[in-house]
């Protein structure tokens, strides 16, 4: 499904210009409080619901814009919103973190860990138990080790993982309510390079 994209760039000269912008952060509660552009409200992807925000919009024909940390989860929100029979739903390219390497305004809160680098951790730490475990223990749980590749090679291919929405739902990548609700609310800052990721 093809998914139309906007630079962040754009997106905030839109602003700027006076344009009314719906802006729907789909990452984890604690991604968002760490650092999010001003504007967004948060609607974590694995509680998305396609079907009351679309009721939500009334018809409305102005464009619906998504963004995530990267732009992968960003594009699932959208296919899933599209598939409401939404129109005019936008990805912002590269996701928060091209909006921040662009040096465009941002509210920071406390630091976190991202989704990516815990599935990194999570995979790895499977595997290396999974070895041993098949080394000194009993030859069958290699299969920990072949089901975690099996795993990885489904989400390389259709750019889903099933590792990383399970880790989302965590305890520690969840916010209180009140903090969620209000964590769109604040002064923006200049964008700090020296945080950026390397992750996906």
């Amino acid at each position: 499904m093809s998914i139309t994209t906007i630079s962040p760039k754009q997106l905030h000269d839109a602003v700027q210009a006076g344009q009314a912008v719906e802006l729907i952060d789909v990452r984890t509660p604690v991604e968002f409080r760490e650092v999010h552009v001003s504007f967004a409200r948060n609607v974590p992807l694995d509680q998305l619901d396609a079907a009351q925000i679309a009721a939500g919009r009334n018809g409305s024909t102005q464009p619906l814009y998504v963004i995530c940390r990267s732009g992968s989860r960003g594009k699932q929100a959208c296919e899933k919103l599209v598939s409401t029979g939404l129109t005019h739903v936008i990805n912002v390219e590269g996701g928060t973190q091209a909006w921040d390497q662009a040096g465009l305004p941002v509210v920071r809160g406390q630091q976190a860990m991202s989704l990516e680098r815990q599935v990194r951790i999570a995979a790895g730490s499977l595997v290396l138990i999974g070895s041993a475990l098949g080394a000194f223990v009993s030859p069958y749980w290699i299969g920990l080790v072949a089901f975690v590749g099996a795993g990885l090679v489904f989400a390389g291919i259709t750019d889903t993982c099933g590792m990383g929405m399970l880790l989302a739902r965590m305890p520690w990548n969840q916010t209180s309510q009140t903090g969620a609700a209000t964590a769109a609310v604040g002064a923006t800052v200049p964008a700090d390079k020296s945080q950026t990721s390397c992750c996906g």
